[in-house]
């Protein structure tokens, strides 16, 4: 079963929902509302990763988001950290988070290697050339299904090298990332080619901006809610470990119809 990861950004400057979950009491309501959509896990990040974002300094990154995991954890709500800083994960980690989800696979801080094997929590490994300031000059390839699958690979070996259980590793193609419009479809049309290398996928799609292309010109973001939705069906069917979305619900539903049909499906 594919695994829902609600999005909660503890920031001022997310792309599409930045400054509304800044206080952590407005933070904790929404993940409470995430969890009552459905969402099996909430991803709390305090840094944005939106194109041309700026740095934020891992003290500013842990007063937003320690108390809100905190509470999170102890309420026995699953946490997830999103976070380049190895700093930030080990303290998240004694916070309660049990993952920590890397958009640079572990480039962006040398550290975070021996604070994910050490820690022993799931590891995200995403699909990462470079910081946000940088990353849509390096969206050059020659065919990115493969370039992405044999750079995720190469994190893999790094990754066991430092000590991280293989079993604790998720991957993600990194949509958005350091990719053009183009690239990002050709990845989802192609997510089994990542089952070469035997590990759970996450994939977050959500509200990204190639979505803009099959919705009208006006559309907002909210608008993205629903081919995110769409692409959540196909990821599941792809067999993704889990899909990171901001509207819980409409992916829940999604998803539901997809369960009801593969229970149709069995019946005598």
């Amino acid at each position: 079963m594919t695994l829902i990861m609600g999005v909660l950004n503890v920031t001022p400057d997310s792309f599409s929902d930045g400054g509304l979950y800044s206080h952590t009491d407005a933070a904790l309501r929404h993940a409470h509302a995430l969890i009552a959509d459905g969402a099996d896990l909430i991803d709390v990040g305090g840094e944005s990763t939106r194109p041309g974002a700026g740095r934020v300094s891992p003290g500013d990154e842990q007063r937003r988001i320690l108390p809100v995991i905190t509470e999170l954890a102890r309420q026995g709500i699953s946490v997830s950290v999103d976070t380049l800083n190895s700093a930030t994960a080990r303290a998240a980690a004694a916070a309660g988070a049990s993952i920590i989800n890397d958009v640079s696979g572990g480039l962006a801080d040398p550290r975070m290697a021996s604070v994910a094997a050490e820690t022993g929590l799931t590891y995200v490994a995403m699909h990462w050339r470079g910081h946000a300031d940088e990353m849509d000059s390096l969206a050059d390839y020659g065919d990115v299904v493969a370039e992405v699958t044999a750079e995720l690979a190469a994190r893999v070996n790094a990754l066991t090298a430092a000590g991280v259980a293989r079993d604790k590793i998720v991957l993600d193609p990194g949509f958005g990332f350091a990719k053009r419009p183009e690239h990002n479809w050709r990845l989802l049309a192609h997510l089994s080619a990542l089952d070469e290398l035997g590990l759970p996928v996450l994939v977050g799609v959500s509200r990204k901006r190639f979505l803009a292309e099959v919705l009208p010109n006006d559309a907002s973001f909210a608008d993205r809610d629903l081919p995110t939705a769409v692409l959540s069906v196909h990821a599941a069917q792809a067999g993704a470990w889990a899909v990171r979305v901001h509207d819980v619900r409409a992916t829940r539903t999604a998803l539901n119809v997809l369960d009801h049909l593969a229970s149709a499906r069995m019946d005598p």
